[in-house]
């Protein structure tokens, strides 16, 4: 199990509790929220005991951090307090993380600190230029390191990035509340760039093949999020629709080039390639496309 599967686990029990909220017997839900918390505590005493016991023997200091480094492990971590580094540390480090993959879309990543609310403020000094997937490259990638290391954070709040002649007033892939959904529509079809009805509909573990408006689309989902790229390999230029999915890591069939599907696509290896996302817009029970910019000409 990974970090990912750990949250969605944890959005299963918080449904469960709603459930028990919402139906007639007050005194079940209250027992199983009692429950989960005793479990909870359970483990996070048995946890805090492990990392007491490492620091009394040589080199357990060590075993802490290789212990914190591991994706499913350091979340526990972080949830019990018990990580060993504090939030702000760990942002600047998964900062740091992303900074090649952003390459020309980003010149810097000022770090502004977390707010009483949980949220995470962070500014960028540089410019995203060409299609409309390059804001979202910038703000999703920085958006998912920072969650992903800090899981505590409630929200990232990400400005400065300075885009075109018409900026998109949406950058991020997401469900707005239903009732803004017609208006953020309205106001990208305004923006000049093309946006095209995608159809989402595709198995687990798979990535399917759209032709939108002329443009190859690859399109998959995790954890009930659609993902769409432009279905061209970064590294051979072969296509995507096809190649093989597990959780989140995107594998090219012709070439073997590793790709994270959560993190706008960026590559596996120190090859410093991403692949090229199409950001995404709820429509009504559907979604649209972004299409590139010179895809709409």
């Amino acid at each position: 199990m990974n970090r990912h599967e750990a949250q969605e686990l944890a959005s299963r029990v918080e449904l469960l509790l709603d459930a028990f909220h919402d139906g007639p017997d007050r005194l079940a839900a209250d027992r199983a929220e009692e429950l989960v918390r005793a479990v909870v505590a359970l483990y996070g005493a048995g946890l805090a005991r492990v990392v007491d016991l490492l620091g009394e023997v040589e080199g357990g200091e060590e075993l802490v951090r290789r212990l914190a480094g591991d994706d499913l492990v350091g979340s526990l971590l972080v949830l019990h307090d018990l990580h060993p580094d504090d939030v702000d540390t760990r942002i600047q480090q998964a900062l740091d993380r992303v900074r090649p993959y952003l390459g020309s879309h980003a010149g810097g990543i000022e770090y502004a600190g977390i707010d009483p609310d949980g949220v995470a403020h962070l500014r960028l000094e540089g410019s995203c230029d060409g299609c409309p997937s390059s804001s979202v490259t910038v703000t999703t990638t920085i958006e998912r390191a920072v969650l992903d290391a800090a899981p505590e954070v409630v929200a990232v709040d990400v400005q400065g990035v300075v885009a075109r002649e018409k900026p998109l007033p949406l950058l991020q892939i997401g469900r707005p509340p239903s009732e803004s959904a017609p208006a953020a529509v309205e106001a990208a079809e305004d923006s000049g760039d093309g946006w095209a009805h995608l159809e989402v509909a595709v198995a687990a573990g798979h990535v399917a093949r759209r032709l939108v408006g002329g443009v190859p689309v690859a399109v998959c989902i995790l954890g009930g999020t659609p993902y769409a790229y432009r279905d061209e390999c970064a590294a051979c230029g072969a296509p995507l629709s096809g190649s093989a999915l597990e959780r989140e890591e995107l594998t090219c069939t012709a070439c073997g080039s590793r790709y994270d599907v959560r993190l706008a696509g960026r590559s596996l290896s120190a090859d410093g390639r991403h692949l090229d996302p199409l950001p995404l817009l709820p429509e009504g029970t559907g979604w649209r496309v972004a299409l590139p910019r010179e895809a709409t000409v």
